[in-house]
């Protein structure tokens, strides 16, 4: 299982705690468990990346194991401690403005 830590108003849309944990099978990447996340909940579907594109949504931040991933190709493996369910995928809401 992949743990994945929610920002608080992805948490208040999908109606479940900070951490959840989907299953992935195949290669753990941003894509596979973002793929997992909007299966289990659905109404999270757009609010992390295009459903068009499968770009990341701008004011969203992927990290994990204190790394910025968000830049990283959806398809690279996420890090092994990741993969293991030891460390969590961290999704940030960002902040902007002046």
């Amino acid at each position: 299982m992949i743990r994945v830590v929610l920002p608080p108003p992805l948490r208040i849309l999908a109606h479940t705690s900070a951490e959840i944990s989907v299953e992935v099978h195949g290669p753990v990447t941003q894509r596979s468990v973002l793929d997992a996340v909007e299966h289990r909940y659905p109404m999270l579907r757009g609010t992390l990346r295009d459903q068009d594109t499968q770009r990341r949504r701008p004011l969203v931040r992927f990290f994990a194991c204190e790394d910025d991933l968000s830049n990283e190709a959806p398809d690279t493996p996420l890090p092994a401690e990741v993969a293991d369910g030891k460390e969590p995928l961290l999704i940030i809401g960002a902040i902007a403005g002046g």
